[in-house]
Formats: C-alpha cells, structure tokens, sequence
C-alpha cells in the first residue's frame, strides 16, 4: 500500500488504574483529557491476572444498560453471560460476546462454577460502542462467538488478526455491526508490521494491551491509547511481541448523555431510561 497516508499520533492516553475490589482494571478511556473517540466511549482492561481455586470470580451480577452496545473480548480465562432478552452462553478464551443493550436489557456477566472452582488466568476487555438516537430504541440482541467462530488469519510478516466486525484486509467477519464497526484483535511478533487502509474520516480505536508498539513511527506503550489523526492507513511496528485492541467507525456526531450504565442523547431519554428500568420494562433479571 505504498500511495496510503499514514495516520499521526496526536496524542497517547495512558490507561489509569481503577481496581474493582480484587479484580484489576485499566481504563484509558474516558480519562482525564479523552471522553470518548466517537463511536468508541468506553474501555475496561480487566487483568491480566491469575485467581487461585475457590475465588470469589468476576463482580459483575444483573445490572441494565440501554443506548449502547457493548463489545467483551474474553483474552484468557471464560466468561459467563445470561441476559434479560434470553441470551446465555460461556465464552473461553480468545471468544468475543457482542451485546446490543438498544432498548434495554439486564445481564449479568460472571466466572463460571468451574473457574471460581478450579481458578485460572484471566484477561478481558470491555468496550462499549455508542448507538445514534434512530438506534437508541432499537431491539436488543447478543450474539456469543467462540474462538472457532472467529475467521483467524496471519499475513505474510506473521502478523495475526481476529476479525470481529466488519472486514479485515478482505476477510469479513462474523459479526456485521448495526453501524458499520470494523473492530480486531491484531497479534504481532517482534520486528514486525502491520498496515490497514482506514477511509479518511472514520475514527480510529487503537489500545496497546501488551508490548510496545510504533504507530506511524511514533512510539506507543503498553496500555496506552492511541488518539489518531486523519489518513488513509493505520501502519503499526514492533520491537517485541505486542497485542492490539484495533478499530474504526464513522463518528456519529451527537450530544452523549451517560448516567451509569444507561447512554441517551438527552438528560430526559435518561430520566425515562431509569423510571422503565425501575418499572421493570427491561424484563426480568437473569439468573445466576
């Protein structure tokens, strides 16, 4: 791709802590100086970290969300998902559960028996992808992809990439996102490079989970976001085995309202957000 204009580096976000009880959590976004990389509001990098046998597991009991959809990629360990709208699954390590809230749903997202049991590493990553005001209301949905789901491939530097969403260097991938979402896993071996052709105008998402890396030769760490500028491609280098949270959409361009886990467009889409949720329209808690 050698007429592609590679996108800068305007600046990096380093991901701060924000432990929860014993699970340990990074967020880089939102932080102090970034709220959101529009679509892209919200990211908690859970772990890496190993529970020994008869553990308490992951916090995450029954718990609502509307006005968004929200992205787990389980990297090491299992994960169990059950949700007010029917949707039950256990996910292992290298799986992906894509959860559209849309109108409203509860979930709870748990270790399952045999990890609390047994113990084992652990490593997760959680986005959460906004929705435009036409989709707000829109029908709830998960969808739960095992690592055989996921159409694997690696490029000629032996770099890996786990298409999610969307398509990756003509490959497409399972899950095609109600606003066009291009979202990666992208493994990379020491001294090696990556380059994908992003349109001009789309917003990238780009999260360092392990290693360093250069983009467009300006050096990246390890938990650290990347805020990109325009261009035609995103050029990835490394030093050192690294791995990347990688993705792209067109920004949506609307006030964002957040209370918890609730995202509208408005304070009053909020306050109507807590009263159904409250009057049970968001149907009835899953069990766990």
């Amino acid at each position: 791709m050698p007429d592609l204009t590679h996108r800068p580096v305007l600046r990096l976000h380093p991901a701060y802590r924000d432990d929860i009880g014993d699970l340990i959590t990074r967020r880089p976004v939102p932080g102090p100086e970034l709220e959101q990389i529009d679509p892209f509001l919200f990211l908690n990098h859970h772990g890496p970290q190993t529970y020994g046998p008869n553990n308490a597991g992951l916090p995450f009991g029954p718990h609502p969300h509307r006005g968004f959809e929200t992205v787990t990629f389980i990297l090491d360990g299992e994960l169990a998902h059950n949700d007010s709208g029917g949707g039950e699954s256990i996910i292992a390590a290298g799986g992906v559960q894509w959860m559209t809230a849309g109108s409203g749903l509860i979930h709870a997202e748990l270790s399952p028996a045999s990890f609390k049991r047994d113990g084992g590493p652990m490593e997760i990553l959680q986005l959460w992808v906004n929705l435009p005001s036409r989709l707000k209301m829109t029908q709830p949905n998960y969808v739960g992809l095992q690592k055989a789901d996921i159409p694997v491939f690696t490029t000629e530097n032996g770099v890996t990439v786990e298409p999610v969403s969307g398509e990756w260097l003509g490959v497409k991938a399972p899950i095609q996102s109600l606003i066009d979402i291009h979202l990666a896993v992208v493994r990379l071996p020491a001294d090696a490079q990556f380059q994908t052709p992003v349109a001009p105008g789309r917003n990238v998402f780009l999260y360092v989970v392990k290693g360093d890396v250069s983009v467009a030769g300006t050096p990246v760490p390890q938990w650290n976001l990347a805020a990109l500028g325009d261009g035609d491609a995103v050029e990835i280098t490394t030093a050192s085995d690294a791995v990347v949270l990688l993705g792209h959409a067109r920004p949506i361009d609307e006030p964002v309202f957040s209370h918890g886990p609730f995202v509208m467009t408005t304070r009053e889409e909020i306050i109507q957000a807590v009263q159904d949720y409250q009057s049970g329209k968001f149907g009835p808690p899953p069990r766990v």
